[in-house]
């Protein structure tokens, strides 16, 4: 299959204001695809819609060839694995609690759980004794890292990112951002990550989205964004991006 991900005509508004316009997009088996764009584009609105937290109002997002519908969207949600903006652990529950969670629903022993643990741990560059501890006791990098191992556990073909690095100190984020690259790469998966700088984008996409308003105003590699730009916004994004965080080419 060479598109994991299809929106044919995709739109949601909200009442007061933002959204995404239709949008009729695939996104390749085995690339990273960054979604980039300012505050407010949609970036979010789309990454809800793949996996079903969001119902469209028009159009369908269609996953691993199935629509996602409300009688879907659960089995779907099994094989895709989901890292919110700041992680979004369970405050309640232990590392390991949040990352067997999953696991435990579909049946899996203890002992399965902690040796898939444990190999996605020495992925994310996790101590696992980390794991016995609450996340108010982590880190910043490191709940991100239970989160990305929480993401993994059940090995989904996709995964979605929403901002996964950016609530982080840059040392940390530039630390992570190398060792996710890594994992990627090892793991061979379909990644859907959003972000609104260049430099993480030019990091890790094989491909850029990017978006204004709602609206695809461009989707290709980033050097063709930076050599063949589709609208002058595109120019301007990258530019100020660049003078931002002074990133060159990719």
């Amino acid at each position: 299959m060479d598109a994991i991900v299809e929106l044919r005509g995709v739109a949601r508004r909200f009442p007061g204001g933002g959204g995404l316009h239709p949008t009729t997009l695939s996104f390749k088996s085995g690339a990273t695809t960054v979604l980039l764009g300012p505050s407010g584009c949609g970036k979010s609105t789309l990454l809800r819609l793949v996996n079903g937290l969001l119902r469209p109002d028009a159009g369908d997002a269609l996953v691993f060839g199935t629509p996602v519908r409300e009688d879907t969207a659960p089995a779907l949600r099994r094989r895709m694995g989901y890292v919110i903006q700041d992680g979004g652990l369970f405050p309640h529950l232990t590392g390991f609690g949040n990352v067997a969670l999953l696991p435990s629903w579909l049946g899996w022993d203890d002992a399965r759980i902690r040796e898939r643990a444990t190999v996605l741990c020495d992925l994310a560059r996790l101590p696992t004794n980390l794991l016995e501890r609450y996340p108010q006791s982590l880190s910043g990098g490191q709940r991100q890292r239970v989160a990305l191992v929480r993401a993994l556990m059940t090995d989904p073909a996709l995964l979605l990112l929403d901002e996964p690095l950016g609530a982080l100190d840059p040392m940390v984020r530039a630390e992570l951002q190398r060792d996710l690259r890594e994992a990627f790469a090892a793991l061979r998966k379909t990644v859907l990550l959003v972000t609104h700088d260049l430099g993480e984008a030019s990091h890790f996409a094989d491909e850029v989205v990017l978006l204004r308003e709602g609206r695809v105003l461009q989707h290709g590699p980033l050097e063709a964004l930076e050599q063949t730009p589709a609208d002058p916004f595109v120019t301007r994004f990258l530019s100020a991006q660049k003078s931002l965080w002074g990133v060159g080419a990719a």
